[in-house]
């Protein structure tokens, strides 16, 4: 994919429409409970012992405060034993998982939630010990051993402790530093204490620090993002996620806590976006894709030159697309040709855990026509280029015959600039950068019978 950018506001005007984010295909909505524990049992006895590396998803779902933007599954609690209980029933999972899948070498780890640091530093060591006993993590220099950190619930000590624990990555939440915004999303966090915390990660030998942002939140202005951009940009991370705000209080209730009235309009959101890229792009960040910037010695961007990004829940990835065990309330996971969810109800996920059951509760089995769909969407969220031929010889088809009626409705975006279509390539433009989502729209086969409302807008 080409790294170069062009943003045209008329165009994210008459684009700006609601939409998946593709970290699957299917995506989330068309998950059923006929894919429960047994067909993921069934499954994992076919694909488990394989000998390709593994990658693991741990999700703890404990805050203790709530940010009024967030659509994440969390449990918010100041009662720590809560926490307490969750880490025996995860390890009783890790085990079970451990019977299906142990004997893999474990090449990428990622810890999100809630708030992974939520825990105290007895029982990081803790899960890391029980991971162990279950699973064989990896040593190699070249592993992927993420974690997501709230600035505000660790010391220098602390992120000593997860470098001595094997993680090697870390991305920090800090979405804005005006304290105007901080207080109307209910997020009070210091420039003092996330610069801390990336200088306590460097020298605990974290070799790639993301740090997120989000543009849209209540009473942003373009010179108080500018602002936050100026400090964003002295610490210098190695990678930066820019989400736009997607306000959907039908479904998130957290959010009507947020006045709407205080939610920057159409045309406001858009210039913060423009201010976001430029400032960005100036300052030497590569633009990955979606919302993602990194540095151009940093490996997504080399992933990116080399045509070997890839994309999965956590967003987008250096590595190839492993299998990915889920643990842990809410996880997804992907195994083989099959998605697989675990229970997003914190109780739920503890009577069958009890009961010594796998929680998974509903998941997707694909067919060759969602395999088809995946790998092409999968080629424009990441590559920005479908080759065609070597789609056709992967799964037997003639692309311009099976595709018919999408390459009709892809013409308008072609006649727009946003991509070329050839006889053996889609290509997306530098125009057609930002509307990687929209592109891939046209040939998610479910859109249309799934609620627009359950996504968020494209740009």
């Amino acid at each position: 994919m080409s790294q170069t950018l062009q943003f045209d506001p008329d165009l994210l005007r008459k684009y700006d429409v609601r939409g998946p984010r593709y970290t699957s295909y299917p995506t989330a909505p068309q998950f059923s409970p006929e894919f429960d524990e047994t067909a993921y049992r069934e499954l994992a006895e076919r694909v488990g012992a394989e000998p390709a590396p593994l990658s693991l998803y741990v999700h703890i779902p404990f805050c203790r405060t709530v940010c009024f933007y967030c659509g994440c599954n969390k449990v918010i609690t100041a009662n720590y034993r809560r926490a307490e209980d969750y880490l025996g029933r995860l390890a009783r999972e890790m085990a079970l998982q451990g019977e299906l899948f142990g004997q893999r070498e474990v090449t990428q780890l990622h810890f999100g939630g809630g708030t992974p640091t939520y825990l105290n530093e007895d029982d990081l060591r803790r899960v890391l010990a029980d991971l162990r006993s279950h699973f064989r993590l990896s040593d190699s220099a070249e592993r992927e051993f993420s974690i997501e950190i709230d600035p505000r619930t660790v010391s220098p000590a602390k992120i000593a402790l997860l470098g001595e624990l094997g993680f090697n990555r870390m991305s920090l939440g800090v979405q804005d530093f005006d304290p105007d915004v901080q207080k109307a999303v209910n997020r009070i966090q210091s420039v003092e204490q996330t610069a801390e915390v990336l200088t306590a990660g460097r020298a605990a030998g974290f070799r790639s620090t993301n740090i997120d942002l989000i543009y849209g939140l209540p009473r942003q202005t373009l010179t108080s993002f500018s602002r936050t951009l100026d400090i964003v940009l002295e610490l210098r991370p190695e990678r930066l996620a820019v989400y736009s705000y997607a306000h959907l209080p039908q479904m998130f209730k957290v959010q009507r806590q947020i006045k709407a009235e205080e939610l920057p309009d159409a045309e406001l959101k858009l210039e913060l976006l423009a201010l976001t890229i430029r400032r960005l792009t100036d300052a030497g960040y590569v633009y990955i894709g979606m919302d993602h910037f990194a540095l151009p010695d940093d490996e997504l961007a080399v992933a990116q030159r080399e045509g070997s990004l890839q994309r999965n829940f956590q967003g987008y990835s250096t590595q190839a697309e492993l299998d990915l065990v889920a643990l842990g309330v809410s996880g997804i996971g992907l195994i083989g040709d099959a998605y697989a969810q675990n229970t997003r109800i914190l109780d739920q996920y503890s009577e069958l855990i009890d009961a010594g059951r796998l929680p998974v509760v509903r998941g997707a089995r694909l067919s060759g026509d969602d395999r088809l769909r995946r790998a092409l969407i999968q080629a424009i969220m990441c590559q920005g280029r479908v080759d065609i031929p070597a789609l056709e010889r992967a799964h037997g088809i003639t692309f311009n015959d099976y595709f018919a009626a999408e390459l009709t409705r892809l013409l308008p975006l072609a006649e727009d600039g946003l991509l070329s279509i050839a006889s053996d390539a889609l290509e997306v433009s530098p125009r057609g950068r930002l509307f990687l989502r929209n592109i891939a729209m046209v040939f998610d086969a479910y859109l249309n019978a799934t609620e627009p409302g359950r996504f968020s807008k494209a740009i």
